[in-house]
């Protein structure tokens, strides 16, 4: 049942994520190829799989640990390889953690998910709004 939850938020999760990434592509003005984008959704993707079968096996929580662990390494050392550069990997990487720490949450509260799911968007929202004022979106330089 739990699983099920979290693959409901599977689009969420994916979307913020890839949110993540474009916003620290931008401010690090460092082009990340589209094949590269297509390999990080699979890792992404990769997480649902992780979980469901790990799951089967052991207890939930241990098993959403493992994946999101998995999960978030792979895709922060993957930023790390193709940015060059330490920073912006911790950043994608803390940003993970936060948001699979954040749906982990939502799935546990069941009753009030729809309120703090709501909140945490509202919030979400409020900070990428913050940061994107800030990018010059008409310069390339």
């Amino acid at each position: 049942q739990q699983s099920m939850r979290t693959a409901k938020y599977a689009v969420l999760i994916i979307l913020l994520s890839f949110v993540v990434i474009f916003f620290v592509e931008i401010m690090d003005k460092k082009r990340i190829h589209v094949l590269q984008y297509l390999l990080i959704g699979l890792g992404l993707c990769l997480f649902y799989s992780l979980l469901l079968s790990m799951s089967e096996q052991m207890n939930f929580t241990v098993a959403y640990a493992i994946s999101a662990a998995l999960t978030i390494g792979l895709t922060s050392l993957y930023m790390r390889g193709i940015m060059k550069k330490t920073k912006p990997a911790l950043i994608i990487g803390g940003l993970l953690l936060a948001l699979y720490t954040y749906i982990y949450i939502l799935i546990q509260l069941e009753t009030l998910a729809l309120l703090a799911g709501s909140i945490g968007l509202f919030v979400i929202l409020a900070l990428l709004m913050y940061f994107s004022k800030k990018i010059d979106w008409f310069n390339p330089n």
